[in-house]
C-alpha cells in the first residue's frame, strides 16, 4: 500500500511506475492515477468532480461535503481510530494528508504502509507542495504550513495502529519527527527510488 502526500519531495518520481494499490491526496489526479484519492476540502473535491475523476476512483470526503455531493464513487472519511480532547484529534482539523495516511492503513489491513510525498518541514521558509500557486492552492511565496497537526494525528494514527509496519520514504537528510518514532516506522531513503 503507498499512500502519497505532495511535498515537494516526490517531485520527480514517476508514481505511475509503482505497482502498488495507491492513496493519494488533492490535486496529485491532475498527475498520476490513484486508486483512492481523498478530498476534504469542498473546493478541491468540486474540481474532482468536475473533471469526473470520481468516475473512474474511489473519492473520501468530509460528511458535510458528502451531503452535498451524493456521487457514485464518493464516500466518508474514515473515523479517527482514537478519542482525544486536543484540538487537533478534532476531525475538522484533519486535513486530506493525515486522512489518507489513515485510509491507506486501514485498507492495508495489516500489510506495510509506504509514505512519499509527506515532508512536513519546508526547506525554505514557502510553502512546501508540489501544487503551489495552482487553482485551490495557496500562492507558492506563501509562509510554509505549521507541521504541527500533521505531526501529531500521524502519530496517533502509527499508534492507534502498532502492528502495520510504516515505512516513511524521504531524502536522507530528513528527520523523523519524535512522535514517529515508534518500532512499527523506519525510514528509508528517496534517493534511491
Amino acid at each position: 500500500m503507498l499512500v502519497i502526500g505532495n511535498g515537494e519531495s516526490r517531485s520527480g518520481i514517476d508514481i505511475n511506475s509503482i505497482n502498488d494499490t495507491k492513496v493519494g491526496c488533492n490535486a496529485i489526479h491532475r498527475d498520476f492515477k490513484i486508486d483512492h484519492l481523498v478530498c476534504v476540502d469542498k473546493s478541491m473535491l468540486s474540481e474532482v468532480i468536475r473533471l469526473k475523476y470520481h468516475k473512474h476512483t474511489q473519492i473520501y470526503t468530509r460528511k458535510t461535503n458528502y451531503d452535498i455531493y451524493i456521487e457514485d464513487n464518493i464516500q466518508v472519511v474514515p473515523d479517527l481510530p482514537y478519542i482525544g480532547d486536543l484540538r487537533p484529534d478534532s476531525a475538522i482539523h484533519w486535513g486530506s494528508g493525515p486522512y489518507a495516511v489513515l485510509l491507506a492503513t486501514q485498507l492495508a489491513q495489516g500489510a506495510t504502509v509506504h509514505m512519499l510525498g509527506f515532508d512536513l518541514y519546508s526547506a525554505s521558509k514557502q510553502v512546501n507542495n508540489v501544487y503551489k500557486g495552482t487553482d485551490n492552492y495557496t500562492c507558492a511565496d506563501k509562509r510554509a504550513v505549521d507541521p504541527r497537526y500533521w505531526i501529531y494525528q500521524i502519530g496517533r494514527i502509527l499508534d492507534s495502529y502498532p502492528t502495520t509496519q510504516f515505512v516513511v520514504h524521504q531524502h536522507r537528510t530528513w528527520d523523523l519527527p519524535d512522535a514517529w518514532n515508534k518500532s512499527n516506522v523506519s525510514l528509508d531513503s528517496i534517493d534511491y527510488m
